[in-house]
């Protein structure tokens, strides 16, 4: 369906309908990692990561390690280290063409999100590489972001979807596997989402 067939706001019906935020909501951003934001990070092990190219075609990617994987090197730069993936390099790629980024990271159990805004370059620095070795293993890049604004986002979107909520895993049950989806996605006969299945279950294995 075509999007222009609904109908647009603008930013003055928008403020009508929303309001302007309180002083309390945006006093809290800052453009630095303070003590409590640096304890966060250091026990998040998964965040997602937004990207758009030069002409604003956009990308959000899940990032996931060891807790503190998403390293403050001092309260305005993190560093993200780049672990095995698909190889499409979206989030890499877009940042050679734009630099700015969005970051989302999460702490299991914890209803509130720590966001991240600023600027980003890709790094081959060999003494940076090797601050992140986890594992034995040291990555090839990382991905350097300098902070421009930096604030903790309330918990009310992940209390309403139930997202820490044992009874809430049992969703998964009702979707497709993701071998059954790469392959109709692909065109692919629906046999070869158990062979997709099957292979990433083994490479899934390797990691642990």
């Amino acid at each position: 369906m075509d999007t222009a067939a609904f109908p647009a706001v603008d930013l003055a019906y928008l403020r009508s309908i929303l309001g302007e935020p309180e002083g309390p909501t945006t006093q809290k951003i800052t453009d630095f990692l303070d003590d409590n934001c640096l304890t966060f990070l250091a026990h998040s092990p998964f965040c997602c990561l937004s990207t758009s190219d030069a002409a604003g075609n956009c990308d959000c990617s899940p990032r996931g390690d060891y807790p503190g994987f998403v390293r403050a090197i001092d309260s305005r730069t993190v560093v993200i280290p780049d672990r095995l993936g698909n190889k499409i390099a979206d989030s890499m790629t877009n940042i050679l063409d734009n630099g700015h980024v969005g970051l989302l990271c999460f702490v299991p159990g914890m209803t509130e999100t720590l966001r991240i805004n600023g600027t980003a370059t890709v790094t081959n620095d060999p003494s940076l590489l090797a601050m992140l070795e986890q594992d034995h293993s040291v990555p090839d890049l990382a991905i350097v972001v300098r902070t421009e604004q930096v604030y903790l986002h309330c918990g009310r979107a992940l209390l309403r979807a139930g997202l820490w909520d044992a009874d809430m895993q049992d969703l998964a049950d009702e979707v497709p596997t993701s071998g059954a989806i790469w392959a109709s996605m692909s065109g692919y006969d629906p046999s070869v989402g158990d062979v997709i299945d099957d292979a990433m279950a083994g490479s899934y294995r390797a990691l642990y």
